[in-house]
């Protein structure tokens, strides 16, 4: 990495740790050398290291780079539909599309860098595209987050993602082939949008010690995805007795050392309630559908976190509304509906993401020997989690962000900034309104 002979100092910081119990710690100092924390003390008595650039925050909040568990990078955020997106992709897996859609993902993965988000779990895109991108961040080629991908996903004739972030298996065979085949191409994670093959391709990832995580979104398939053994399930659905059972460890065929968890991702569901149908393009059969998905996303967060089960947060960026740069605003929903506090939510969104994804030795926390991926805001989150998307400084891996800015768009930001203003009790009142309990 081009960090590795960088040397910082951030003085006069106020450290918020990413600990459960976090608590602010003023005027504290942190040490960064070859891309790791090297010590963290009174500034007072802070000595900086050789050649070190002295960055004085004069107060500021100080902690751990958020960690994104669910991104797909193909796309905007923008309320277009996707059109015939599989044909396009076939007309772009050829050396020049390739090479057009690593450009997307690119922007896409520094948009997140930019926003403040240090780590991102990949849930499936086009073409490799993510693979490569991945190796060329790590390769020191460009500036980016660190990157957990997967390739593309693994889906059924006619599935969700089908010919976009994920390919077709017509069969359980095939999709376990699918799946050697992505951990022969490097892919840190399988992500599954099958039901019928869910058995077969998690065997086949788990032989080589890959995670497996599933987009489910009703109950029938929770049960089903964690008794194939799926590591994290992703969005999720209203749980019943069994399932919590099954999320405690019962089914016991998830990569060892690892409990089954879920993947919050309130994002893409929330405008479907929320916005004038008009707006997301929606069908009454969609809306509903819409209303349907985002409660048993929220309640499936409730039930498991009441039952000690691990939540994570993740965005699904790319969808409706979901841009590459809110990560923030899914912390600001999982505080604002799932009813955690502020400092649980960022809490999540850190320490616990980076447990999720196993590199908890590795980030999540601000501490000596962890990776220097650190996001600094004037106010403080604790007191308003809105202080998250104004970052004054972002460090990835010891590589301060200088000439990455977050580019917005103005008609999307409106649109959500609407939906943050609105009370928490106006969600439930839209789903009582629609028969949604």
């Amino acid at each position: 990495m081009a960090s590795a002979d960088r040397s910082t100092l951030f003085i006069n910081a106020t450290v918020l740790d990413g600990s459960e119990h976090m608590e602010p710690q003023p005027d504290m100092a942190v040490a960064v050398e070859r891309g790791l924390i090297t010590w963290m003390g009174p500034s007072a008595v802070a000595q900086a290291p050789a050649g070190a650039e002295v960055i004085d925050l004069a107060g500021a909040y100080l902690m751990p780079g958020l960690i994104n568990m669910h991104v797909h990078l193909c796309g905007s955020g923008k309320p277009v539909s996707a059109g015939d997106a599989g044909a396009l992709m076939k007309k772009l897996d050829n050396p020049v599309g390739r090479a057009i859609v690593r450009h997307i993902l690119k922007g896409s993965a520094q948009q997140q860098l930019a926003s403040g988000v240090t780590t991102v779990r990949g849930a499936g895109d086009p073409l490799f595209a993510d693979i490569a991108v991945r190796n060329a961040i790590d390769a020191g080629k460009y500036q980016g987050p660190r990157l957990v991908a997967p390739g593309t996903g693994v889906t059924v004739p006619g599935g969700h993602g089908a010919g976009l972030f994920a390919q077709v298996a017509n069969s359980p065979a095939e999709a376990a082939e699918q799946v050697r085949d992505l951990y022969a191409r490097g892919a840190d994670v399988i992500k599954l949008f099958v039901t019928g093959g869910v058995f077969d391709a998690t065997e086949a990832a788990h032989e080589v010690s890959l995670p497996v995580m599933a987009h489910v979104e009703s109950t029938e398939g929770v049960k089903a995805a964690l008794e194939a053994g799926v590591d994290t399930i992703e969005h999720g659905a209203p749980l019943t007795p069994e399932i919590l059972e099954l999320y405690r460890g019962a089914a016991g065929t998830q990569l060892e050392g690892r409990a089954p968890s879920v993947t919050c991702t309130i994002s893409p569901a929330l405008p479907f309630v929320l916005l004038d149908p008009k707006k997301t393009h929606s069908t009454d059969t969609q809306k509903k559908n819409g209303d349907i998905v985002c409660s048993g996303i929220i309640e499936s967060a409730r039930a498991a976190l009441e039952a000690g089960v691990k939540v994570g947060l993740g965005t699904d960026s790319s969808c409706p509304f979901v841009t590459q740069y809110d990560m923030w605003r899914e912390v600001a929903y999982f505080a604002k509906y799932v009813g955690v506090s502020n400092a649980f939510a960022l809490h999540t969104a850190t320490q616990v993401n980076a447990e999720l994804l196993g590199l908890d030795g590795e980030t999540g926390t601000i501490e000596c020997g962890k990776a220097a991926d650190i996001l600094v805001t004037r106010e403080n989150p604790l007191d308003d989690l809105c202080a998250l998307r104004e970052p004054m400084h972002v460090m990835c891996r010891g590589d301060l962000v200088c000439k990455l800015k977050v580019k917005r768009i103005p008609e999307v930001d409106a649109e959500l900034d609407a939906i943050m203003a609105m009370p928490a009790e106006a969600l439930a009142e839209e789903l009582a309104r629609d028969g949604v309990a």
